[in-house]
């Protein structure tokens, strides 16, 4: 398997819309079922009752989308000229991908050559629609979206917020991956103590950039720890007032990711309403909690309430236990963590007060104290590496991909 196709199986699709054109209920389905696939969160998967007649007659008046999937129960020449009619009402580059009644290899391999970006056979399962079309669009469109990744605290005290750091300085320090950090909690964020910054605006201001799309503002709200880290400068906001909504944020969030292909969102004494929409969104979560009976114990809630988030799926969640240590006679022993919390400890990290506390009161980047960055190396990127160390900054060229229709737009007027 190619390095976009391993991509597509972890990262966030790009913004892109699908049409599903089946007579048979259960393709119609495994297409519905997307939505409570995170990857799909920014694709529009709309399913429709019909074949590629009627394909025909809904893109004489609208736009094609992106991708069109047509179901067929017999592949034959009437079917490829009405694929070659649906082609003069669909725009040029829009890709194709068809399911069929048989399980024919010479079939397959014609419908490739005429352009068609996939070929699957009844019956289609949820899992076979998410692996064909994740495909198709990074082939049309490119790997564009970033690794999006959410840290969130079992409950206040655990360390979130200097996880949230210490996986940023990581990502841009260790993995050499263009960086982002950004704090959701308003005026409660403390990431300008730990990073050596005032804080320049407001969740609000940043919100109403991205949603003016003024890119001008929004480099101006950042702080630059280095070449390959920054941080949304946030923190100057009112602490005992609201601050923005979850559309908002998704706003926002969607600009960074744009710009960066490693965004880290610390979610921790933010609002619950902001959680859930990040929680849903991310590629990768991080569950932070203490050896503590009372952290245990809400972590195991909430990594079952991120599982029914995320449609019952937590194998992109991580529980990282952080602090160990600090008061030994009072921790729950890691066998014991492991058993009652019934989910693999991804990470154990000691409680080190010099350390931590040490850096962040002298504004000093953890990768730049030697102690602090073996443990990072130690416990962190291992985590990271498995979403991370494969994202580049470089994109796929989709303007090599002409898509089916494409194909055989120019195959129309060569015959003409």
């Amino acid at each position: 398997m190619s390095e976009v196709e391993n991509q597509t199986i972890s990262i966030l699709l790009p913004t892109s819309t699908v049409a599903v054109y089946s007579t048979d209920q259960s393709t119609l389905q495994a297409a519905r079922d997307l939505e409570n696939d995170w990857r799909f969160a920014r694709v529009n998967v709309q399913d429709e009752e019909g074949d590629v007649t009627n394909a025909v007659e809904v893109y004489q008046d609208i736009d094609s989308p992106d991708l069109i999937i047509l179901q067929t129960d017999t592949i034959d020449d009437s079917f490829t000229a009405q694929l070659e009619e649906l082609a003069g009402h669909c725009s040029e580059g829009t890709s194709a991908i068809v399911v069929g009644p048989d399980n024919d290899v010479n079939l397959y391999r014609k419908l490739i050559d005429m352009g068609v970006s996939d070929y699957m056979v009844r019956p289609v399962t949820t899992q076979d629609m998410a692996s064909v079309v994740a495909k198709a669009l990074v082939d049309k469109i490119g790997v564009t979206d970033s690794r999006l990744i959410a840290v969130l605290g079992a409950k206040g005290g655990v360390g979130a917020s200097i996880l949230s750091e210490m996986l940023a300085c990581a990502a841009a320090e260790i993995l050499d991956q263009k960086t982002i950090l950004l704090d959701t909690a308003g005026g409660w964020s403390t990431l300008s103590v730990g990073l050596g910054f005032e804080p320049s605006t407001t969740m609000n201001e940043a919100v109403r950039a991205a949603e003016n799309d003024d890119e001008d503002s929004l480099k101006r709200m950042l702080h630059h720890v280095s070449d390959k880290l920054s941080v949304l400068a946030t923190g100057g906001d009112v602490m005992l007032e609201p601050t923005v909504n979850a559309e908002q944020l998704e706003c926002l969030i969607d600009m960074l990711m744009v710009k960066y292909p490693v965004v880290i969102v610390d979610l921790s004494q933010s609002a619950e309403f902001l959680q859930k929409m990040v929680l849903s969104r991310a590629g990768q979560i991080l569950v932070t909690s203490t050896p503590t009976l009372p952290a245990l114990r809400l972590a195991r809630s909430l990594i079952q309430e991120v599982r029914e988030i995320r449609g019952g799926e937590d194998s992109d969640v991580s529980l990282l236990i952080n602090m160990q240590g600090q008061a030994a006679a009072n921790e729950v022993s890691k066998k014991d963590i492991e058993k009652a919390m019934e989910f693999s400890v991804s990470a154990y990290l000691p409680y080190d007060a010099k350390m931590f506390l040490g850096n962040e009161s002298a504004s000093r980047k953890l990768t730049d104290d030697k102690d602090a960055r073996a443990l990072i190396e130690k416990t962190l990127v291992p985590i990271l590496k498995k979403f991370v160390a494969a994202n580049t900054d470089e994109e796929t060229d989709p303007q090599n991909e002409d898509g089916f229709f494409g194909g055989l737009l120019g195959k129309l007027k060569t015959k003409s």
